[in-house]
């Protein structure tokens, strides 16, 4: 048997189904009304109200009979057999009304739960639809024209103006202009693109006009994967689901043994009829579905992306954190962390040379001098006659000055030797990278880097400690001291350094050996064995990154940390959610079986407590779609 009400089917199929419901529903309920009407209008005439009942309850009760019908040639057995035979009680015994109201209410909750299938669905087949369906291509002679976005290639190059939504992902060639990429990643607030810069299928550009070389079309984008990776998960079970699908094959046969036993016991076919309504197990079937679907597309409004429905599950076991540090915990940019000038060098005379020599240097170090110069409002000069020497330094003439900037070393073998020169390097080269400076013959100074910590990274870590996660780590390829000083940053309890990645390994298995169920947070490229190794690998930045998408059990689709939290949360509730569902269909069902059999309830309060407990579910689960992150 399959544990479902046969109503849960998805796109055009979805609305013929619903559309003929509804068609039913209202041609039979006009009939039931009329035969009220009739008894009303015509009290010496029984026949014409019995004649429009028996015509009602057959309109109703022939959906439930179809379904029943086509069930049991598939080999199938679940509720709508249960139903069709309470109908079928009713109208053998000649009550025509009670088998319309029965059959009325029956499938009105089929109808609720149809139409809640496709809500849920519905904000998924947004996604795709927020893909606009023509795109302006960029012709050979600079002109434009108008094609089906379905006609896009890979290398095209399209014109995305204010206002227009991105049809296909690609790299920004020319322009810049602020996006809003919060239905991909999840981030609230709109980011700046320029050239160089990847954007994706279904973004608002909101400012500037952008020209943009195609690199993916259609399911290949990220908001295609995304929307096939929900659909693929919610193909999936939880161990509650696959447990009540091995039982559910008992389930018919010990109702019908027990309505058989009522009627001998009674010869009452109103209980008997009660008995089935009630007992048809649609709250305890949709309990478990309903709160996943809702739970994965909370998840996807945020930017995390969830492959399997029991991962679900798996978080709200979570009791071990592990972060990678570079890229994860760090944003894996280096930004300067101390200006150090030597005796009468003052510090922005030390930054306007570093930075006027660095001018056109493509290196990290350079671009983080640089920032630093314009986010001070530092103005630098052209410098002239630059060379670069690749892993040392750069040589460049700044006012007349031939200026060094580099390894202490490479300064060294180029004529400046100086006392502090050589103390700075052995005093700060195991905490910082760092830049030595000079003019001339000249030493002046030094400044030292580091990859910047992400600002949101000791709100996570106090945020899992409040969910009661109970151990948080920390581990990395860097020295001790550098993973140390991030760590006392973040307050992250526990440090793992100079780890090579078979020993990131070594470590979550490790941390599993002990018994907790632990999560791995990483870039999901180098991190790869470890995520893999852990019981939730969690993959940061997977948007357009295919190798993050599919290394991991969880994908991120931005770099906010904040969701490796609302994960944990949001499966908790998810796990509490289907729990209070288990607990509304069991008690809807055993409940009303008791008060049925001992004939405290009829046919129609029957079916209305069905309907009721239905609702219930449904609305319960429901709930789970509002969550928000709490960075929102």
């Amino acid at each position: 048997m399959q544990a479902s009400c046969g109503c849960h089917h998805h796109g055009p199929e979805a609305v013929k189904e619903q559309a003929r419901q509804v068609l039913w529903l209202f041609l039979g309920t006009a009939f039931m009304i009329n035969a009220y009407i009739a008894d009303w209008l015509f009290p010496d005439n029984p026949m014409a109200g019995e004649t429009s009942a028996v015509l009602g309850a057959l309109i109703l009760a022939l959906p439930i009979f179809w379904t029943a019908i086509k069930d049991l040639i598939r080999g199938q057995m679940n509720m709508n057999e249960l139903v069709a035979l309470a109908v079928l009680a009713a109208i053998a015994q000649g009550d025509y009304r009670t088998a319309g109201l029965v059959a009325f209410f029956m499938l009105l909750a089929l109808l609720i739960e149809t139409k809640s299938a496709q809500g849920a669905h519905a904000a998924i087949e947004n996604l795709v639809k927020l893909t606009p369906a023509t795109a302006r291509r960029i012709l050979k002679d600079g002109g434009e024209e108008d094609i089906p976005a379905s006609r896009l290639s890979v290398g095209d190059l399209i014109r995305v103006r204010p206002g227009d939504a991105i049809p296909a992902d690609g790299i920004v060639r020319r322009g810049e202009t602020t996006l809003n990429e919060a239905m991909i990643t999840g981030e609230s607030l709109p980011r700046d693109k320029g050239p160089g810069e990847d954007v994706f299928a279904g973004t608002q550009n909101l400012t500037g006009v952008l020209e943009v070389e195609v690199t993916r079309i259609g399911e290949e984008t990220a908001i295609g994967k995304v929307r096939e990776l929900i659909l693929a998960a919610e193909q999936t079970k939880l161990p509650i689901t696959r447990i009540i699908d091995r039982y559910m094959r008992y389930y018919t046969p010990v109702v019908l043994m027990l309505a058989a036993l009522v009627w001998f016991v009674t010869d009452d076919w109103n209980r008997v009829i009660a008995l089935l309504v009630l007992s048809c197990p649609c709250a305890l079937i949709l309990a478990t579905p309903t709160a996943m679907v809702a739970a994965l597309s909370a998840a996807a409004r945020h930017g995390i992306l969830i492959k399997n429905v029991g991962d679900l599950e798996t978080a709200a076991n979570l009791q071990a954190v592990i972060f990678d540090k570079t890229g994860t915990l760090t944003t894996g940019r280096l930004g300067v962390a101390r200006l150090a000038p030597a005796a009468g060098i003052e510090p922005t005379e030390l930054l306007y040379i570093a930075a006027s020599a660095e001018r056109y240097s493509k290196h990290p170090v350079a671009a983080a001098v640089r920032e630093l110069a314009e986010r001070t409002g530092l103005d630098t000069t052209e410098p002239a006659a630059v060379n670069e020497t690749p892993g040392q330094g750069v040589r460049a003439e700044v006012d007349g000055n031939t200026v060094w900037c580099g390894r202490a070393s490479w300064l060294n073998a180029n004529g400046i030797h100086d006392a502090a020169l050589d103390r700075d390097q052995a005093a700060d080269a195991e905490a910082l990278s760092t830049l030595f400076v000079a003019a001339g013959d000249r030493y002046l100074g030094w400044i030292g880097l580091q990859d910047q910590v992400r600002p949101e990274a000791a709100s996570v870590i106090r945020n899992l400690l409040a969910l009661r996660v109970k151990r948080i780590a920390m581990v990395t390829g860097d020295r001790k001291r550098v993973a140390h000083e991030v760590a006392g940053k973040i307050q992250c309890p526990e440090v793992e350094a100079e780890c090579l990645p078979g020993g990131k390994v070594d470590f979550v298995k490790q941390v599993k050996s002990e018994g907790y169920h632990v999560a791995f947070v990483g870039d999901g490229v180098n991190d790869a064995p470890a995520l893999a190794a852990s019981d939730i690998g969690i993959a940061m930045g997977a948007a357009g990154n295919d190798i993050a998408i599919h290394s991991a059990t969880v994908a991120l689709m931005s770099n906010d940390l904040t969701r490796v939290p609302f994960l944990i949360d949001l499966s908790r509730k998810a796990r509490m959610v289907v729990y209070q569902n288990l607990g509304v269909g069991l008690v809807f069902i055993l409940g009303g079986i008791s008060l049925a059999g001992l004939n405290y309830i009829n046919p129609v309060l029957a079916a209305i407590m069905h309907n009721a407990g239905t609702i219930i579910v449904v609305f319960n689960s429901a709930r789970m779609i509002r969550n928000r992150a709490e960075a929102e």
